[in-house]
């Protein structure tokens, strides 16, 4: 009874306290005013904390209103390091750790912090890189390498095809008949894996009239050289080709084999652009490193380089040397931890690191030595409980710009004065890119003839033994089946008679094409067709030599 007694009193003191305060108006406290509402049986209070600009206008002197250039500066320009008068007293300072030159910048950007595919056009004199895949372990978020180049030239280069990368070309927007010219790096297959899908299906979808181009180190003898590879590749599909027959298909394909021995040799010169290679060290013979030397017109190179997989050597000092974009591989020593997150045996880890990998302290300094404008690491396992890790053990030797090319999607965009490093936002369910054309005025879309029907090769026994379409199409709905191709010869359009709406979707890389090469004072190409002799090496022309034709002869319309 006593503790109850003593609640009651507490309650009723309680109580007491708040009616005494409800007694009172507690908007008393706040500026505020009651005013009329247009609305019936509402109550209107109004709050006013600050000034309108009329009322601070009326508290000001005559002629004092608007502030003066150092409150301007102090203000607005707290905490920025690079404005010019800053620069101009001497009073700027560099900013973070990973920012030297590293910003976002110009007016193409549609947001600082995260690219979207085809909202951004590369710019004249701009390099544009995505990370497709960055693993050597297939994962989702994670699939094996690839890296995409963009050049404000219109050119495109892939650097190595990992398996499951071709999807992130397709989230990418990417038309699968766009990429023309692979260098594979070494013929591990997380380097080449979606190789077969992009020579079948980009065949199959738009690549009719040009050959796929691939470009890879011999072996030390034949039978482990690029050549060999693809040869192989094609006895694999042979099934596949045969089928795809019967679609309007282009199943060329030019192999660029050059000798893995020949340090500093060019295997690509088109159009300003140039690419070297080197051997790399990966426990077998036939492992290369690319750089990508491109010459604008003020004679400045924007350079990148891709070392793929391999122990760091001297020959990676001298070839990557000054690059603007320093890309290498990487795998951070923690193999006692990551045996068991991520089921490797840690014999197994360190033995296959110690013959063909990359340590992390070596990629630092690695980077410290080759001195890049911005560092970059890919080919490596992304993961929450290692990424901080990776970071200490590169920071050993390179303390200059540095970010992860990974996970997938990582986009650099990249010009001899600026560089900006974004996480690409790729949907989940993309849908493919329409085939890209020539549809400039003057021009034609061919359409091949299929190079067999169905009848070469399939029986006709088992045709006959289809489900009668009338027994599963609706009541009233029926199409016209196209059953065989409807022609005997090529259909070849007119640019001005195909319909706006498949110009709007199928024209879109010609138009950029023409755009970014007028601005380099470059000869027109065509996204449609091999292109003319030029000197050099590398060129589709090479197609024609092979196989004995000239870009006239019929058999290459």
């Amino acid at each position: 009874m006593r503790k109850f007694a003593k609640l009651s009193t507490l309650t009723t003191s309680i109580f007491i306290a708040c009616s005494a305060f409800a007694s009172d108006d507690p908007m008393l406290q706040y500026n505020s005013k009651q005013v009329e509402s247009k609305i019936e049986n509402l109550n209107k209070y109004e709050y006013h904390e600050g000034f309108t600009m009329e009322e601070y206008r009326a508290t000001q002197p005559k002629g004092k209103l608007y502030s003066t250039d150092q409150e301007i500066m102090d203000v607005l320009m707290g905490g920025v390091n690079n404005h010019p008068q800053r620069e101009a007293e001497g009073s700027a300072w560099k900013e973070g750790l990973l920012f030297d030159g590293i910003a976002p910048y110009g007016d193409h950007m549609v947001s600082g912090a995260n690219w979207y595919p085809r909202t951004e056009d590369v710019q004249p004199n701009e390099m544009r890189v995505t990370f497709m895949g960055t693993s050597p372990m297939i994962r989702p978020g994670q699939v094996n390498t690839s890296i995409y180049v963009e050049l404000g030239n219109g050119s495109n280069f892939v650097f190595d095809l990992g398996e499951g990368s071709i999807s992130n070309y397709v989230a990418a927007g990417v038309a699968l008949n766009e990429l023309d010219h692979i260098f594979i790096t070494h013929l591990h297959v997380d380097h080449y894996g979606s190789l077969p899908y992009l020579y079948q299906f980009g065949g199959w979808n738009g690549r009719w009239e040009k050959p796929l181009n691939i470009y890879g180190p011999s072996g030390a003898t034949p039978e482990y050289g690029t050549r060999h590879m693809v040869e192989g590749m094609q006895q694999m599909l042979n099934w596949h080709t045969d089928a795809f027959d019967v679609f309007p298909s282009g199943n060329d394909i030019v192999v660029h084999e050059f000798d893995f021995r020949d340090d500093g040799g060019v295997i690509y010169d088109q159009d300003n652009v140039e690419v070297i290679h080197w051997r790399r060290s990966h426990a077998k013979d036939g492992a290369s490193g690319y750089r990508l030397n491109w010459t604008q017109e003020d004679g400045r190179v924007l350079s990148m380089v891709w070392t793929g997989d391999g122990r760091p050597t001297e020959l990676d000092l001298k070839y990557a040397a000054g690059a603007d974009l320093f890309i290498t591989e990487l795998q951070t020593e923690v193999f006692g931890v990551s045996s068991i997150i991520q089921g490797v045996p840690p014999f197994l880890a360190r033995y296959t690191v110690d013959t063909h990998h990359t340590p992390a302290y070596a990629a630092g300094y690695v980077a410290n030595e080759v001195q890049p404008r911005l560092f970059m690491t890919t080919h490596m396992s992304f993961d929450p409980y290692l990424n901080e890790e990776t970071v200490a053990e590169v920071r050993e030797h390179w303390k200059g710009p540095y970010h992860f090319g990974a996970p997938d999607g990582i986009v650099v965009n990249m010009t001899k004065d600026n560089a900006w490093v974004r996480e690409g936002i790729l949907p989940d369910f993309p849908n493919a890119r329409a085939p890209q054309f020539d549809l400039q005025p003057g021009g034609e879309l061919r359409i091949p003839l299929p190079k067999k029907q169905r009848s070469d090769i399939q029986e006709q026994a088992i045709r006959d033994l289809e489900i009668d379409p009338a027994l599963y199409y609706p009541e009233g709905y029926h199409p016209t089946l196209m059953t065989e191709w409807p022609t005997d010869r090529d259909v070849v359009i007119k640019a001005e008679d195909v319909p706006d709406s498949m110009k709007r979707g199928m024209n879109t890389k010609q138009v950029f094409m023409d755009e970014a090469r007028e601005h380099h004072g470059l000869e027109r190409k065509s996204v449609t067709r091999p292109t003319q002799r030029s000197e050099g090496h590398g060129n589709d022309y090479d197609f024609y030599e092979e196989h004995e034709l000239s870009p006239t002869h019929p058999e290459s319309n």
